[in-house]
């Protein structure tokens, strides 16, 4: 379902637009140096479209395309393509542009049918055409430019020796790749989904969702027509639940009569037809390199994406697009290659972030069943983050307001906008100052520095401001820079900020992080080298188990019985001053690696006591410090905990782990869980990308059915009522953006046109509540056209 191409907007429209004139192929001056004798490897649509467009470009290249299979053999039925690919294709071959769209099907609406109930949202913008229909379209134009076609031949051995370029279109199965696997480095992921690709004899009048729940678990149906008369249909359901419905002891036919029967509804009783389709899992390809010498790979050889959110096809002709505008604009074919994969690598990757969170979306499908129906379809249609509330609105707007409607949006009121409520506070909207340390607090004291960036920022507009990890002990901070709370000096200091914020911003809460630095203190200021000693003036470190974060850190001592007995007091201890600072909100820091996180990971926690081992004992410790607090902390005010979700490293907590340690927190009577990732191992390897972190957050939410707090990369108002609307978390936290604007809740808000109870503008701003003006620059329009 490729999402980016919608016609409905002008985000999607200045897209396309921008797309057109990147794909438009150049005239340059006649160099020496390019390729003549090209071989194309696969005779896919990609391989086949770039044959086309380089033999167009320069009619005296030799351009061989070899395929193992007959001209008419293909897998799949219908093939999907965006405004932004058809653009391309457009300006650089006008045939078969004309050509396609003779035999387009088009829609808008998506259709997501769950428990009897359809509901449906327009301005989506779909072409759609038989897989082998366009095929034949390609091999005509081959044939008209005069490509040498070989079908039901196999490439010779050695192409890369007998031709100035090689183009391996041969698949996720490619050979080519495998061949140089060690240049390449390819890498395939294998996920959890099993999937049959399948036709009906009709065709549906939408791009079409169906939800089974059956006896065996939750399938799922993604149906379009791609002819007058026909619709691709896959049927697809988690590896647990196919073996569980016994698709694994069916052969093909029985398989189709099976999805045929639990989708008879969808399908109105009507057969399901194959074309030598079998079960599978979708695996994503990606690759470290995507040319050696003269070879280049393209489409599913270089890379996958899921169907769910963009077709193959659609990124195999946009690399064809590119590789030969490349060969045209560079003077030299090592230069061509190396500008063609800096061109589309990080717009594959873009996609495959975009596929990777539709495909787990749907591998957890289960979770979001039981969700309220208008949420469950808002939740399907924004599940890759392409599709946002903004964007949802300008293509629908009826849809999206019947969804805020059924979720409690009073009317005019962005979902940022509701309140939250967490034990006895009552958060006036959704969004979180993300604790962020500033390193700037003399002998753990914050000054001025702390007043005025706290202030502003409660200012801003906020629901909810969060303070740096505020340490426990002078031992405990992360840098000679940070807060703390262990002496009645910091508090008094604290109260200070506290006060002026419940004074000057009423409305806005203020929360405290409290936290040990463990094994990553005694640490420079970030801005002098993060995480790297002190050069003078180090003082000891404790951890779980003594592993020191760095090679050139220092190796902490393990804690004994006794000291932990300490710790745990020097927690309350600042928990009580805290409370008498007037925080309306307690977070335990349980993340990032620090002493509590270091006790929740295996990677960092080797103890053979009761406090190690297994996850039940290494939670036994921060478990008991978070009791601890809670019997301190007053009963009406909300204590939320800061988990790692996952610490990006092999062996060590995974996402499933973090559902285990989500929900012990939760049975000991925590408000809401502050889920964010990593920072537990030097050299993790995080999967960064726009609101990274957020489905770990989905999951435990769904999992655990206790309020979460989202984290990481979440950069706009529309990301955070896209997440809020959809049910994938209570409450959004924002770091840098308040570093970028302090007043960003409060222009989040303006750009709105949003004026109520879930923002005030403090009165002295009220004067600058709406955007300033700029000066015009358009220009007038002609008052008159006259015919020649």
């Amino acid at each position: 379902m490729p999402t980016s191409g919608a016609r409905g907007g002008a985000e999607s429209a200045a897209t396309a637009a921008r797309a057109r004139q990147a794909t438009t192929i150049p005239q340059p001056p006649t160099r020496t140096g390019q390729p003549l004798r090209v071989a194309v490897i696969g005779g896919g649509p990609g391989g086949l479209y770039a044959a086309a467009l380089l033999k167009r470009l320069d009619p005296a290249r030799e351009v061989t395309v070899w395929e193992r299979n007959a001209p008419d053999d293909t897998f799949g039925f219908g093939v999907v393509l965006s405004d932004e690919t058809l653009g391309g294709i457009e300006h650089a071959d006008p045939v078969v542009y004309q050509a396609l769209q003779r035999h387009f099907v088009r829609w808008d609406d998506i259709d997501i049918v769950h428990r009897g109930v359809r509901h449906t949202s327009g301005g989506h913008g779909f072409a759609a055409l038989g897989r082998k229909r366009l095929l034949e379209i390609l091999h005509d134009r081959c044939r008209d430019l005069g490509v040498d076609l070989r079908f039901r031949t196999e490439a010779p051995a050695g192409p890369d020796r007998t031709h100035d370029l090689v183009i391996a279109a041969d698949g996720i199965n490619s050979t080519t790749r495998e061949a140089h696997a060690d240049v390449f480095g390819p890498h395939v992921l294998t996920h959890h989904c099993r999937y049959i690709w399948l036709a009906a004899d009709f065709a549906f009048d939408a791009f079409r969702f169906d939800i089974a729940e059956t006896e065996h678990g939750v399938m799922q149906l993604h149906g379009y027509p791609y002819a007058a008369d026909a619709s691709t249909v896959i049927v697809e359901m988690h590896e647990d639940v196919w073996r569980a419905a016994g698709f694994a002891d069916l052969d093909a036919n029985e398989s189709v009569e099976a999805c045929a029967k639990i989708f008879a509804d969808t399908l109105k009783g009507r057969p399901l037809r194959s074309n030598k389709s079998a079960w599978t899992t979708f695996r994503t390809v990606t690759n470290e390199h995507w040319s050696h010498g003269n070879v280049v790979l393209l489409g599913d050889a270089a890379h996958t994406a899921h169907f769910s959110i963009g077709s193959g096809t659609k990124l195999a002709v946009e690399d064809a697009l590119a590789l030969a505008a490349c060969l045209e604009e560079q003077p030299s074919l090592e230069r061509a290659l190396a500008a063609y994969e800096e061109e589309r690598r990080p717009v594959v990757a873009s996609t495959q972030r975009a596929a990777r969170a539709s495909l787990e979306w749907f591998e957890n499908l289960g979770l979001y069943v039981d969700q309220p129906p208008r949420q469950f379809a808002f939740n399907l249609l924004t599940r890759s983050r392409r599709v946002t509330h903004d964007n949802l609105r300008l293509r629908d707007a009826g849809f999206t307001t019947s969804v805020e409607e059924e979720f409690g949006c009073p009317p005019g009121t962005p979902p940022m906008f509701t309140p939250f409520r967490l034990r006895g506070l009552t958060l006036r909207n959704r969004v979180v100052v993300s604790p962020m340390d500033m390193y700037s607090a003399v002998d753990g004291v914050p000054g001025d520095f702390h007043l005025v960036h706290l202030g502003a920022r409660a200012l801003g507009g906020a629901g909810l401001v969060m303070t740096e990890m505020v340490c426990v002990s002078a031992e405990g901070r992360i840098t000679p820079g940070c807060t703390g709370l262990y002496n009645g000096a910091q508090a008094d200091s604290w109260r200070r900020i506290t006060d002026f914020v419940h004074a000057q911003a009423p409305g806005t809460a203020i929360g405290v992080q409290l936290g040990h630095s463990g094994r990553k203190g005694s640490t420079r200021l970030m801005w002098e080298g993060m995480d790297e000693p002190l050069p003078e003036g180090n003082w000891p470190l404790v951890a779980a188990s003594p592993l020191q974060y760095k090679p050139a850190g220092q190796v902490p001592r393990e804690l004994t019985p006794a000291q932990l007995e300490d710790l745990r007091e020097q927690f309350t201890s600042a928990a009580r001053r805290a409370a008498r600072a007037g925080f309306d909100l307690l977070e335990l820091h349980c993340a990032h690696g620090y002493l509590l996180s270091g006790f929740l990971s295996p990677l960092t926690n080797r103890r053979t006591d009761a406090y190690g081992g297994c996850l039940e004992n290494r939670l036994r410790f921060p478990l008991e410090v978070f009791d601890a607090v809670r019997k301190v902390w007053p009963k009406e005010r909300p204590m939320t905990v800061r988990i790692s979700a996952t610490d990006w490293a092999e062996g060590g907590n995974t996402a499933e782990d973090a559902v285990d340690i989500a929900r012990a927190f939760a049975a000991h009577g925590a408000d809401a869980i502050d889920v964010s990732t990593g920072q537990v191992v030097a050299d993790e390897r995080p999967e960064f990308g726009r609101s990274y972190q957020t489905p770990f957050a989905d999951r435990v939410r769904h999992r655990v059915g206790v309020p979460v707090i989202a984290v990481g990369a979440i950069s706009s108002w529309d990301d955070v009522n896209s997440l809020i609307l959809a049910g994938r978390t209570d409450l959004c936290a924002l770091a840098r953006p308040h570093l970028y604007d302090p007043n960003w809740t409060l222009h989040a808000a303006a750009e709105q046109g949003y004026d109520g109870p879930g923002v005030r503008w403090p009165a002295p701003y009220r004067a600058g509540s709406r955007r300033p003006q700029t000066g015009r620059t358009d220009a007038p329009k002609p008052r008159l056209t006259l015919g020649g």
